[in-house]
């Protein structure tokens, strides 16, 4: 069974961080590293926006609005990716969602709400 699964979603006040955490499961990650993994996130009314890739060099890219205070990486051994994100903002709040393309198909993980607020 293919599944993705996010963690360390919760709530932090303004200015705060947060690492959110997502795991790969499955034969088809069975050699995780050769995918691109992105990270997205869908705030109420609004459409989901890319915020983060890592290929499977491990060069990276983020949205212009992320840029400089998240960071995506990725550990081959243990099937996981993450996103260290800091000095978070309102704006920042959404639920973050972890997601892939393999073997032709967009697999998504069931997303971790992300809260920014005091």
């Amino acid at each position: 069974q293919v599944q993705l699964v996010e963690s360390g979603g919760g709530l932090v006040q303004p200015g705060g961080s947060l690492r959110l955490s997502c795991v790969a499961s499955g034969s088809i990650f069975r050699v995780f590293s050769i995918y691109t993994m992105d990270w997205y996130r869908q705030a109420p009314g609004k459409p989901r926006e890319l915020v983060a890739t890592i290929t499977s060099g491990g060069s990276t890219n983020y949205a212009a609005s992320v840029k400089g205070r998240f960071t995506m990486s990725r550990d081959n051994a243990k099937n996981t990716v993450y996103l260290q994100m800091n000095s978070l903002k309102p704006e920042d709040t959404a639920v973050y969602y972890c997601t892939t393309t393999a073997q032709g198909r967009r697999y998504w993980g069931q997303g971790t709400q992300v809260t920014v607020s005091s």
